[in-house]
């Protein structure tokens, strides 16, 4: 639905590929995200795209006046705020009357293949109690009925909330077990936080619950995506 001539907000806009994505349809965007390593990675990859612009803000304190964006999008950022409900409201309060806002977030363990898995070997061969600080409910909003509420809480209308499937390939079983130990956040603390014994177990539990997924090239790993989106009235 982003259209040519549009303002789009990316909030938690990350590497930009959300935004790179609106501005390759011709809207004129603006990428947010708390961090300012994704910023410069971000401007880095986009520097040649005029319409696309990359800043460091809050997504749960917006550094822009009421109804500027025609739409607010956010790629799977919801689900790591402590406060998302001040996120939507200000998604909300920047959009202009009539503006979409859209969120992903990864479904439930179950339908996000790469969360249970590990999730599951991690409690069977390790432990998920390693002193990590209280953090977001993580699949808070892989329920669509959560999804519709926060959102109509917020004021939004025109609800729509849809669960997709998305494959995630990769080169073997062990990548994915890599990508968990050094690529994440709060996953990545806790399997670093197991004993050496424990975490080899937890490895070999992965590796064995991912062979139903392998094949000659590879491993092809469902990860189920949730897609709302709204209007604001």
């Amino acid at each position: 639905r982003v259209k040519s001539g549009m303002r789009v907000l990316d909030v938690a806009s990350g590497p930009g590929y959300a935004a790179g994505a609106a501005a390759a349809r011709g809207a004129t965007v603006v990428g947010i995200d708390f961090s300012p390593l994704m910023v410069e990675e971000a401007k880095r990859r986009f520097e040649s795209v005029a319409s696309l612009e990359f800043l460091e803000g809050d997504a749960q304190r917006l550094p822009f006046e009421r109804n500027q964006f025609g739409a607010v999008v956010m790629n799977f950022g919801l689900l790591h705020l402590a406060r998302p409900e001040v996120a939507i409201a200000e998604a909300f309060r920047v959009l202009a009357p009539g503006g979409r806002y859209a969120v992903t977030v990864w479904g439930k363990p179950d339908e996000a293949v790469r969360f249970g898995v590990v999730l599951r070997a991690m409690e069977t061969c390790g432990r998920t109690d390693v002193g990590l600080p209280d953090g977001p409910p993580f699949f808070r909003f892989s329920d669509p009925g959560e999804c519709r509420r926060t959102l109509a809480q917020a004021g939004f209308g025109e609800i729509n909330v849809r669960q997709l499937p998305l494959i995630w390939n990769l080169p073997s079983a062990d990548a994915l077990f890599q990508a968990a130990l050094c690529g994440g956040v709060r996953t990545s603390a806790a399997l670093q936080a197991q004993t050496p014994e424990a975490l080899s177990a937890i490895r070999r539990a992965v590796l064995g619950a991912l062979e139903r997924y392998s094949g000659d090239e590879g491993v092809a790993l469902p990860m189920g995506v949730v897609l709302a989106s709204a209007v604001k009235s």
